[in-house]
């Protein structure tokens, strides 16, 4: 690539951003039509992005000039759009304001929860203003009628304001912490570590092609054709069965479950599903094999650990894991991925060692280069070369101090609130390697951050408080990471790579997730008062919310110690992770990496499972058998199936704005 990234390109991601973050939830929640949103590589941004890369290159033939946007510029836009999307709706505001509205408006149906929690929780995170929340559920009397202007000015700023502003401080200082992890480490796996980044890599080539002035014959390679019609053909015929059921339909789904038994050796398979998702199969392929054999076989031995407690009678009752905030953790035996997600953040700070103390010596002593011990590389500038900047390390302690804070000055004791935004960032920086170098398009927690805490130091360690305090924070931006925007971030550290003026990324980025904010808020009270927020169809977020809330308040009637079967699970996770990344660092011809082990018990993986299995069985016998030759061949077919599936999902999403029904190509 070129490299180029003007200031042009920022303003049209911005305003392609903007039009996504206020149309998202409308699409979700009125129109109820296919989500323009979801996962960590959603549909309507690739969508766009992927016909602004073809009308580019057709303009530049047919003009004679070079193309109106660079290959960065147009993975600009897209990570701009993303982000927009992310915050807009199923990143943030689907659960949001029913989360803090849950008080006020369900008091009055008598929840045990609402008596025990109501006193404790921190009035300035909620609004207390019956007839405004009420209105927020129910909507305006006349509101479908009234034009933007006039539903806007009806909604009581002066109640809403004041409870926005102290979570944004809690929110914009949450995606600081985050944007400098991301600066933070970037460098080192980008450049160090050559993570491949395999959601990337579709518009990254396109990038490249078009900057080859290769765009249109790119599009004309026979095996990226091949999987384009697969991909199309087979939507095409079940997009008509949806709409026309006499038409037969290729089933993308088959329920494996039955035929396992509910008892013995294979009973964690009785609800076994086998997803054929075409794109899911592409970014299996195009990660590397060791990964994508992980991913499905980590999943296939829990299900066997699972049959082998019960066949051993090792299996614990769930009442033994006790109550927790974890969106899957269900199971004493889940409780091994805590044990696994610690070593592992441990495992990747110390992959970053050489960098992070080259980051530190040029706090400690700016102006200076070190040049030290053998084998830890010299760290002289060179023209060109990505140097670590040092403010994202300072950016870190400041942010961490700043949140532990917030935390603080909202009812946690002050241990906890400065481990809790810790926890909150290891899950983080895990989860956006599982997603960035795994190549998960969607992927969900097993356990909450706060759940090490609790099975660790039991419940008093937050206290009464602070236990409430900590549901409600969690579950704004740390529970439901389908998607989490510290994945996309990561994801602009590797077009940063490409990018010659490093500092506009960020700025796109730190711009993006501001105005996101703010027209993601504005977006999802006018939808409320103009329809009823009871009417937009937030069953799944009322549901969970209601459970959350649910859950914090057993933990306060009856607190618990720690957990002896929780550190136990946890203990042994931490085991086997060591022993993992010991293989994995020390043998080459070690078979399995680490990251399986994290998404193992991801609900995640019941959909992926399947399509991991397929990507890596291809890129295993086309590796095999053809060599590296043959591969870069034959991954343009998985190109075309991910084109394919996402061209195709863009189609019926409009399809399905004009006629009310829409099918749905992803199983999300």
């Amino acid at each position: 690539m070129n490299g180029r990234l003007r200031v042009r390109a920022l303003l049209v991601g911005l305003v392609f951003g903007l039009g996504l973050c206020v149309f998202t939830p409308y699409n979700s929640t009125i129109l109820h039509n296919t989500h323009l949103g979801g996962g960590h590589f959603p549909l309507a941004p690739f969508f766009i992005v992927t016909w602004m890369f073809v009308l580019d290159a057709l303009a530049s033939r047919l003009i004679g000039r070079p193309p109106v946007f660079s290959g960065v510029e147009l993975l600009v836009i897209w990570l701009m759009m993303v982000l927009f999307s992310a915050i807009g709706y199923t990143g943030l505001t689907e659960t949001f304001f029913v989360n803090i509205t849950a008080p006020e408006r369900f008091a009055r149906d008598a929840y045990r929860w609402t008596e025990v929690l109501g006193p404790l929780l921190p009035q300035a995170w909620f609004p207390h203003s019956p007839d405004a929340v009420n209105t927020f559920y129910d909507g305006i009397k006349g509101g479908r009628d009234m034009g933007m202007p006039a539903v806007l000015a009806a909604i009581p700023w002066d109640v809403w304001l004041p409870v926005l502003a102290v979570w944004s401080f809690f929110i914009l200082g949450a995606f600081f912490v985050m944007l400098c992890l991301m600066a933070l480490f970037g460098r080192q796996w980008v450049v160090n570590e050559r993570v491949l980044f395999p959601l990337v890599q579709v518009p990254v080539l396109m990038g490249e092609a078009l900057d080859q002035k290769q765009f249109l014959s790119w599009w004309s390679n026979s095996y990226l054709l091949i999987g384009l019609t697969f991909a199309g053909a087979l939507h095409l015929l079940n997009g008509l069965h949806f709409y026309y059921p006499s038409v037969p339909e290729m089933p993308t789904l088959i329920l494996a479950g039955t035929y396992f038994p509910k008892f013995g050796l294979f009973s964690g398979f009785h609800k076994l599903k086998l997803y054929i998702v075409p794109a899911f199969v592409g970014f299996a392929f195009l990660t590397t094999r060791q990964i994508s054999f992980s991913m499905w076989a980590f999943y296939i031995l829990s299900g066997f650990f699972f049959g082998l407690l019960y066949v051993l009678g090792w299996q614990l009752p769930e009442a033994a894991l006790g109550t927790t905030l974890g969106p899957d953790l269900s199971r004493p035996e889940g409780a091994q991925i805590i044990g696994s997600y610690l070593v592992f953040f441990v495992f990747l700070f110390w992959l970053a060692r050489h960098h992070l103390r080259e980051t530190l010596f040029r706090i400690i002593r700016p102006g200076r280069h070190r040049t030290d011990a053998p084998g830890h590389g010299r760290f002289d500038t060179v023209p060109g070369q990505w140097e670590p900047p040092v403010w994202p390390l300072w950016g870190l302690v400041i942010g961490m101090v700043g949140l532990s804070g917030w935390c603080w000055m909202f009812g946690l004791p002050f241990a906890a609130a400065v481990l809790l935004p810790v926890m909150f960032m290891v899950v983080m920086l895990v989860t956006s390697r599982i997603v960035c170098q795994g190549g998960l398009p969607y992927f969900t927690l097993t356990a909450a951050p706060s759940d090490t805490l609790m099975g660790v130091f039991g419940t008093g360690f937050f206290g009464a408080a602070g236990m409430a305090a900590t549901a409600v924070m969690q579950k704004v931006l740390f529970l439901d990471v389908r998607e989490a925007v510290a994945p996309t971030m990561f994801h602009g550290a590797k077009i940063s790579q490409e990018a010659r003026n490093r500092k506009l990324v960020l700025a796109a980025i730190g711009g993006s997730l501001v105005l996101a904010l703010a027209a993601a808020f504005v977006t999802m009270l006018y939808l409320g008062y103009k329809y009823g927020l009871r009417e937009l169809g937030l069953d799944w977020a009322t549901q969970t919310v209601l459970a959350n809330y649910e859950n914090a308040q057993r933990l306060v009637d009856q607190p618990v110690g720690p957990n002896p079967w929780t550190m136990g699970y946890a203990g042994f996770g931490a085991l086997v992770m060591g022993l993992l990344i010991f293989c994995y660092y020390r043998f080459p011809w070690w078979p399995l990496h680490p990251l399986g082990y994290l998404v193992a018990y991801s609900a995640g993986m019941k959909i992926l499972w399947f399509p991991f299995f397929i990507g890596w069985l291809a890129n295993h016998l086309v590796l095999h058998y053809g060599g590296t030759r043959l591969f870069n061949r034959v991954r343009f077919l998985f190109v075309g199936l991910i084109l394919g599936d996402f061209l195709m999902g863009g189609v019926y999403a409009v399809l399905g704005m004009l006629t009310g029904q829409s099918y749905a190509v992803f199983p999300l």
